[in-house]
């Protein structure tokens, strides 16, 4: 793939949550732009946790597909959820993180999807594990499947 801001060659569309830009150009945008790049394609609406879709047939089974996202938090972001849990309640700072990896994760599976030829992915699932103290891993997998209405 060719990043549409950079002219320069990156990974396929697996390995991160664009079609169009790389991870580089991709921390340099805005948050709106950010937003924007990351709009919602066909698949998420074919998106289920369970092994059907209601009004719809599988015609094709393509097997597992999978997002995994690596993340840790920043000194900044571990003093401020540290003093955020002085006062109690929602951790603002590492619910923001949370989602941040969870939808990423989830991206790169429905783009690991969208390459080999899926329109739709089944059970849906999420697993988190941590790979040393402050350092968690995200995955998000499924079965990528065709499915037709019927």
């Amino acid at each position: 793939m060719q990043c549409e801001k950079c002219k320069r060659d990156f990974p396929s569309i697996y390995y991160f949550s664009t079609k169009t830009i790389c991870r580089e150009c991709f921390t340099a945008l805005t948050p709106a732009e950010r937003l924007a790049a990351r709009q919602p394609r066909g698949i998420h609406r074919m998106t289920t946790t369970t092994f059907t879709l209601d009004g719809h047939r599988i015609t094709d089974t393509f097997g597992v597909v999978r997002g995994i996202t690596v993340r840790s938090r920043s000194i900044f972001g571990t003093l401020g959820g540290s003093l955020q849990t002085i006062f109690g309640g929602n951790i603002s700072l590492f619910t923001e993180l949370c989602e941040t990896t969870r939808q990423e994760a989830f991206e790169m599976m429905v783009a690991h999807a969208e390459e080999i030829g899926a329109n739709a992915v089944v059970g849906v699932r999420y697993d988190a594990n941590e790979v040393m103290s402050g350092v968690t891993e995200v995955l998000c997998y499924g079965t990528a499947v065709k499915v037709e209405h019927v």
